[in-house]
């Protein structure tokens, strides 16, 4: 790092859990997050005021007037135009050493199949199920750890997918795919705004952890906020040891864990 990255990265840099190794390895690293909107606007920013060295934002909506009350990373000059030309915009003037990569798509397929692989670290802050399904198979396949948050009304959520580790869960542990679940969404349901904040935050320093290689991530466990009470629940999560995405990818066996439901962010 030169002088400036070590003034900009000095607060990092005085914490022992990450110190100039811990900051380099952020300096060094690809993070994908998936949703430019109310999870992924605070993540996104944290992200790339933390010194993550590239930052792949995919979203394929465009900035609309109700997005502002909660996606941070627009403002009202944006309506209009894509939410990650918009997002990248506002990232590179917090942090102009951040290399931004605006994919305008919601990625599906070989696309998200190659961007899962080239990542060190995969968010999911989308806003529906198949998405989130589709990014656990690819994190899966190619041992990427995947964190998840979601948000509806007063309520949050948010976990680590690490099958790197061979008790950790998969989100197809949690959420089966096959199983009727009623999808919600913040556009017919509401969502209170420093929510989004609160859980896409948490998302980016389970990120920062992972990538540094600090601390104890959230893998097998769900963190439920209420936002009402401002109380917390966490849950343990056990594997599926039958999960048909994850169970070829084992070694140990563990107790069948009961599905949950989540909203959308």
């Amino acid at each position: 790092m030169n002088d400036q990255e070590l003034l900009r990265y000095s607060r990092h840099i005085l914490l022992p859990q990450i110190g100039i190794e811990g900051q380099e390895r952020l300096c060094a690293a690809r993070a994908l997050i998936l949703g430019a909107g109310g999870l992924g606007s605070p993540a996104a920013l944290y992200l790339a005021s933390a010194g993550i060295g590239t930052l792949v934002l995919a979203d394929g909506d465009t900035v609309d007037l109700t997005n502002l009350q909660r996606q941070i990373l627009h403002r009202t000059d944006a309506v209009g135009r894509p939410k990650v030309e918009s997002g990248a915009a506002t990232l590179l003037t917090i942090n102009p050493e951040c290399h931004v990569v605006p994919l305008q798509e919601r990625l599906a397929g070989d696309r998200l199949d190659a961007e899962v692989a080239a990542a060190d670290v995969v968010l999911d802050c989308s806003d529906n199920f198949a998405t989130r399904h589709a990014v656990n198979r690819a994190c899966v396949k190619h041992g990427k750890p995947l964190v998840s948050g979601a948000a509806i009304r007063f309520d949050g959520q948010v976990a680590v997918f690490d099958t790197r580790r061979d008790d950790a869960p998969c989100y197809h542990c949690l959420f089966p795919e096959a199983e009727d679940v009623e999808e919600v969404r913040c556009a017919t349901m509401g969502v209170f705004a420093p929510l989004t904040g609160i859980i896409g935050s948490m998302q980016a320093a389970e990120a920062l952890k992972l990538l540094i290689g600090c601390g104890e991530p959230l893998a097998g466990r769900l963190l439920l906020l209420d936002g009402l009470a401002m109380e917390w629940r966490s849950i343990a999560v056990p594997r599926d040891p039958g999960c048909p995405v994850c169970s070829g990818h084992r070694v140990r066996d563990c107790v069948q864990t009961r599905s949950l439901r989540d909203g959308a962010a």
